[in-house]
């Protein structure tokens, strides 16, 4: 069971964040691992759509807002790259599966290991406890936080990448597969976090990670729910359902 206590709930409301530990077990984070490995060991990646994944505003706009292959990736399994991977001809510089940033942005709808952590019962029940009526399942991640160069992310309110009319209708759920720590880029509001803590992440909080200089990886599953009750979802968005994956309902 995922249901949050009183006390945990006042937490989150007033400090926008919340770390569940232990939410997943062991062999639920492993599964996980081996499912990414099989699909980077399948990625197959034509050298146009080889997008560089970049953690600092400026250079998000102008990288990603004219590269088709990320603004259409809502509804698919993608791959996006750390920067200075590639050379000026877009072949791998370091070993493929060390260059990547992160995979998404459809995870939750397309592979079934994915799909069965995101609509597990205990996110369900998790949910129901926030009093999420309808909430629907909008985007998933999983970020490799690469050792030595895993990019920092800059301090960020994800609503302000996902919109919605009224706000607070955004919840992150960011779950650490390996260990979290200060050393390898962990969120600055949960220095020391383990293996396994799932952190609920409300949308207007301002959250960043460090680089990973460390020698280890650190990697995480995340995916946002939207409270689709009452709510408008921005036409502006960069991420917008389509008739092929419209927003998936997080209750089954």
């Amino acid at each position: 069971m995922a249901c949050l206590s009183p006390s945990q709930l006042q937490k989150f409301q007033q400090d926008g964040f919340l770390v569940l530990e232990g939410f997943l077990s062991a062999e639920e984070c492993v599964a996980m691992q081996q499912r990414i490995g099989e699909i980077v060991t399948e990625m197959d990646v034509p050298l146009h759509c080889r997008t560089e994944f970049s953690t600092q505003e400026e250079e998000q706009l102008r990288a990603q807002g004219s590269t088709d292959y990320f603004l259409s990736s809502g509804d698919k399994i993608r791959f996006f790259f750390e920067k200075g991977v590639f050379d000026e001809k877009g072949n791998f510089l370091v070993p493929p599966e060390k260059s990547i940033n992160k995979i998404g942005h459809a995870l939750h709808a397309h592979d079934p290991v994915f799909k069965s952590i995101t609509h597990s019962f205990k996110v369900q029940t998790l949910a129901r406890s926030l009093g999420l009526q309808m909430p629907v399942v909008v985007q998933s991640m999983y970020i490799f936080k690469q050792p030595h160069f895993g990019g920092e992310v800059s301090p960020h309110q994800d609503a302000s990448f996902l919109y919605t009319e009224p706000l607070g209708r955004v919840l992150g759920v960011w779950i650490a597969v390996e260990d979290a720590t200060l050393e390898n880029g962990c969120l600055w509001f949960i220095p020391g976090s383990h293996t396994r803590a799932l952190v609920l992440i409300h949308g207007e909080v301002v959250h960043k990670s460090k680089q990973n200089l460390s020698d280890r990886s650190r990697q995480a599953y995340t995916f946002h729910l939207m409270e689709a009750s009452g709510t408008t979802w921005s036409p502006e968005n960069w991420l917008q359902p389509t008739a092929e994956l419209p927003f998936p309902q997080l209750y089954t």
